[in-house]
Formats: C-alpha cells, sequence, structure tokens
C-alpha cells in the first residue's frame, strides 16, 4: 500500500528546478529520526527511510511505516502519517531540492527489526544478510535479541542488529 499525498506529492521549497542533491551519508538517519519524532505520538512506528534516485529530478523519499497497535495500516492511516511528516519535512527541510514523498505500508518485503517483528513472524521465512550469512530459512525461535532459523544446514542463531532480515513469505493472514 502507498499513498501518495495529492495535497503536495512534490517537495521545492525554493520553486526551481534544480535536481535533488545526492544524499550524504546519514541523512537516511536523520530523515527517519524526524519521521519517527512525529509518526510515535500518532501511534505509527517507522520501520525504514530510502531515498530512492538520490541526485536526480525524480527522487523519492520512501517512509515505511507500521502501527504500534499491530493493526494492518489503512489509507486513512498513511493519509494522516504522510500529512505529519510532510509538514515537519516542510518544517525542516532536511533534503535539499525537489522530491516526492512516499508512505508505505511495510508490505510482502517486511523489514524485521526487533525481537517482537520476529515473534509476530514465527514459523515464516525470511531473506537473512549479515554476520557472515546470507540465507533464506523460517524462523524457529526468538530468545531475547536472538533469533534462530531453521536452515538447510541446520539451526542458525544470530542477534538482532547484526544482520538484517526482510520476509520472503507473506502470511496468508494479519499478524
Amino acid at each position: 500500500m502507498t499513498e501518495q499525498p495529492a495535497h503536495n506529492p512534490t517537495h521545492n521549497p525554493d520553486n526551481s528546478n534544480n535536481a535533488a542533491a545526492p544524499a550524504p551519508a546519514g541523512q537516511g538517519h536523520n530523515l527517519q529520526n524526524i519521521a519517527a519524532h512525529v509518526l510515535t505520538p500518532l501511534g505509527f512506528e517507522v520501520l525504514e527511510v530510502q531515498i530512492q534516485n538520490p541526485g536526480r529530478p525524480s527522487a523519492v523519499v520512501v517512509v515505511r511505516i507500521d502501527r504500534l497497535d499491530e493493526q494492518p495500516v489503512s489509507i486513512e492511516d498513511l493519509t494522516a502519517a504522510s500529512r505529519a511528516v510532510e509538514g515537519e519535512y516542510d518544517r525542516l527541510d532536511p533534503v535539499r531540492g525537489e522530491y516526492r514523498l512516499e508512505l508505505e505500508s511495510p508490505g510482502a518485503k517486511r523489514p524485521l527489526l526487533r525481537g517482537r517483528h520476529f515473534e509476530r513472524m514465527l514459523g515464516l521465512k525470511v531473506r537473512v544478510r549479515g554476520g557472515g550469512q546470507v540465507f533464506t530459512a523460517p524462523i524457529q525461535a526468538v530468545s531475547g535479541d536472538d533469533v534462530t532459523f531453521q536452515t538447510e544446514a541446520g539451526p542458525v542463531t544470530l542477534r538482532i542488529g547484526d544482520f538484517q532480515a526482510n520476509l520472503a513469505e507473506f502470511p496468508s493472514e494479519h499478524r
């Protein structure tokens, strides 16, 4: 689910047609902190912020959100979150040049970042990268910050924060 705010789909504070500047190191993290600051009080969790096509006129800032109550993200949620993030980005102007802001629900390739994310998806397959590992396997167990995956070679346990994981298998119903 993607929401592109109809009220202001692009941002160009100086009204020039200059291409968006390349994202400096850490800019995505700063954008994520800004979005989290305004969205957490509204009941949303910012899963990730990506800058697509930096340095081009078609730059896109994508903010992936989930609800803190773990209910499905609705169109109304995306609209409210989009307006809140847009207002704060307009106020702080953290991206140089023109860009389009998009808010999305996590969808099929949901990033798994915290223990509760892995617990919700227990038994489902995830793509894992990091900690010297690259594999796709189901989540077998979660204990604190340790996640165990059932790989073809046997169980592999990794510590949250040492690897990246995204769903590789979408659940048949909301979790």
